[in-house]
């Protein structure tokens, strides 16, 4: 059984079972290939050969093979509420330590990474998208919370930042972590632009409103309830 860590200082490993965090498997990309690049299979394209060896007769160097199509990247855009509801209990402490191990987790498997925070002070773009590395984690640490929570505009903004990787990029898989705890009055609409959208519930599990699990029904999305367990 693992040992129990401080919300501060999580480990970094994933458990199985009821309630454990649930992380997208590698993309079958190898960390170097850029997103929409194309690598080739054994297979000959017989007619490109033909044309490059012409009246010649055939050499290796004439060769030409069926491209294979490679996955394109896969980008994790971290929506993080820092509200002053999310001081209480620990919320933010353990949200921090789950958006690190995610950031984590992106950086081991070769995809980007995006976090956004929103909270009394706004919404502020704390990574812009880019491939994860393990110091981005960093910008978490003087991360502190208050104020209200502009739940719709935050999700507005991580719409906006999806669409302009995009028009950057080129095409992603994108995926939309939302760690809060709900206690928001706001009726946010679904966002568009992500493939996969994950709400991670940080309400008390003694008293929770069940405001996470119903955006995640209306939204037809993922829905986990945070535990310190998950991370350690």
């Amino acid at each position: 059984m693992a040992t129990k860590k401080s919300l501060g200082h999580p480990s970094r490993h994933p458990r199985n079972g009821p309630g454990s965090w649930r992380w997208p498997p590698p993309p079958n990309l190898s960390a170097s290939a850029a997103p929409g690049a194309r690598q080739h299979s054994a297979a000959i394209a017989w007619l490109p050969t033909l044309v490059a060896k012409g009246p010649e007769p055939l050499q290796r160097t004439h060769l030409r093979y069926q491209p294979i199509a490679v996955r394109a990247g896969r980008l994790h855009c971290i929506v993080l509420d820092t509200s002053g509801s999310m001081r209480q209990r620990g919320r933010l402490a353990l949200a921090k330590g789950h958006a690190t191990f995610m950031i984590e987790q992106a950086a081991r498997q070769g995809d980007d990474v995006a976090l956004l925070r929103f909270g009394g002070q706004g919404v502020e773009l704390l990574l812009p998208p880019g491939r994860a590395r393990l110091s981005g984690s960093q910008r978490l640490r003087p991360v502190g919370g208050g104020g209200g929570t502009p739940l719709a505009e935050a999700l507005g903004q991580a719409d906006r930042l999806l669409q302009r990787t995009l028009r950057m990029s080129g095409p992603m898989e994108r995926w939309l972590w939302l760690l809060t705890d709900g206690r928001s009055m706001e009726h946010p609409r679904k966002p568009q632009l992500p493939q996969h959208l994950v709400i991670v519930d940080f309400d008390d599990p003694t008293r929770n409103l069940g405001r996470c699990a119903a955006w995640a029904a209306q939204w037809g999305a993922d829905y986990q309830r945070a535990s310190a367990s998950s991370i350690d």
